[in-house]
């Protein structure tokens, strides 16, 4: 009968850290923040499996990472100059049909990550693209140079 109980303990819990913390998809969840929400479970299942002793343990560890949630995101509200340091900033690899391998490197993106992602959104050849744009999250806006001015689709993060 504990363990029944610890498990509400930690639904209610959960519930309202999660309402604390922010709404997000699960497809527009960062890496951090599956990373997250991973670690989360196991600390729940550690206090509802009764390996920590006490369901106090298990809230207080979800607690501080709920705070830290909370203060990096308030951080970045508040100063505007540490949104690229907490969240990236995004980089131009393709501009004018050229691709920016010296950039592409440095981000770790393949030229076949790229084509893949050009081809995603209808773009036969590099050649179409005026910019093409590594967002912060890891997904790629392309920009074609005819005019058109299309909603930019992005890449499906893997």
């Amino acid at each position: 009968m504990e363990i029944v109980f610890r498990a509400a303990v930690m639904y209610v819990f959960l519930w309202i850290v999660t309402r604390a913390t922010g709404k997000a998809t699960l497809g527009e969840l960062s890496t951090f923040q599956l990373v997250f929400y991973i670690v989360l479970g196991d600390l729940i299942q550690q206090g509802v499996t009764l390996q920590d002793y006490s369901v106090t343990g298990a809230v207080l560890a979800i607690s501080v990472f709920a705070v830290l949630t909370v203060a990096v995101s308030w951080a970045n509200l508040r100063w505007p100059r540490a949104r690229p340091l907490i969240h990236g900033a995004p980089v131009v690899v393709v501009s004018d049909g050229e691709m920016r391998g010296d950039l592409m490197q440095v981000e770790r993106l393949s030229v076949d990550d790229l084509y893949e992602a050009a081809r995603a959104n209808g773009i036969e050849r590099m050649s179409q693209v005026r910019l093409a744009v590594l967002e912060a999250d890891g997904q790629i806006s392309f920009f074609k140079r005819d005019g058109e001015h299309e909603e930019p689709r992005r890449r499906p993060e893997h």
